[in-house]
């Protein structure tokens, strides 16, 4: 919809600018340790650990970083043991919430994200209380610097993306689970640097707020997002982008 954002843009526009690295290093090293213990730490045969492994290099991470988080994924170096857990809940307006997160402790993090949902006008909810809401996809963010839209769709839609779309400073590619590492390695190897790349789980359809119901829920977003555990947030959310600049820079 023109003039308007959906949260996986706002989401990358807000990393884009997001210069609180240590903060992005822990979520990125959790990644890469539970990608390689659950694929192993050979990122040929590990496509999630590949994906990774690009991300944490995108942010600037060393490489010694990498390795030992690799390592410690696979067993090769002691660490901290996390799992992974799904959280769902609403926001104000009725939005949809997914969150994917890692924790060493689910004790502590469900208490920690209830807590963050009621202070910001939602409620965390029961298993698959929204969860059908959403679907699986690839989602590949280019900052529309770094191509032109012709070319970027060509390349994309021949590498099996589902769909291109362009927003106010990104074009957006999405692509089904198994696609992702095509469409992902044809931009990589055409040389075009990706603002961000992950699977991660999409609405099926979204909900138009703004006002105070926009303010809160971008609030509630931002601090799910900010938190240590949790590594990926969806929302069923569309706001413009007006409002959305407005909030952020209040």
């Amino acid at each position: 919809m023109s003039g308007h954002s959906k949260w996986s843009t706002i989401k990358h526009k807000k990393a884009l600018k997001d210069a609180r690295r240590g903060r992005i290093f822990t979520k990125l090293i959790k990644d890469l340790t539970i990608a390689a213990r659950m694929g192993g730490s050979d990122p040929s045969a590990n496509p999630r650990l590949r994906t990774a492994i690009a991300a944490a290099k995108a942010a600037s991470m060393p490489s010694e970083t990498i390795e030992r988080a690799v390592k410690k994924g696979a067993g090769e170096l002691q660490g901290v043991s996390y799992e992974e857990v799904v959280y769902e809940g609403h926001g104000p307006g009725g939005v949809a919430i997914m969150l994917q997160v890692l924790t060493d402790n689910k004790n502590r993090t469900v208490s920690e994200v209830r807590h963050l949902f009621a202070k910001h006008g939602g409620s965390l909810g029961a298993p698959n209380s929204v969860a059908w809401m959403f679907t699986k996809k690839g989602v590949i963010t280019v900052d529309k610097s770094q191509v032109e839209e012709d070319r970027l769709i060509e390349l994309a839609l021949d590498a099996g993306a589902e769909d291109v779309s362009s927003g106010d400073e990104l074009f957006e590619i999405v692509t089904a689970p198994e696609d992702f590492e095509a469409v992902r390695g044809a931009l990589e190897k055409a040389g075009i640097a990706m603002a961000s790349a992950e699977v991660t789980m999409v609405p099926q359809n979204t909900v138009s707020l703004s006002g105070k119901e926009a303010e809160q829920t971008l609030k509630l977003l931002d601090a799910l997002q900010e938190h240590d555990d949790v590594q990926s947030v969806s929302a069923n959310v569309t706001i413009a982008e007006e409002e959305v600049e407005r909030l952020s820079a209040a």
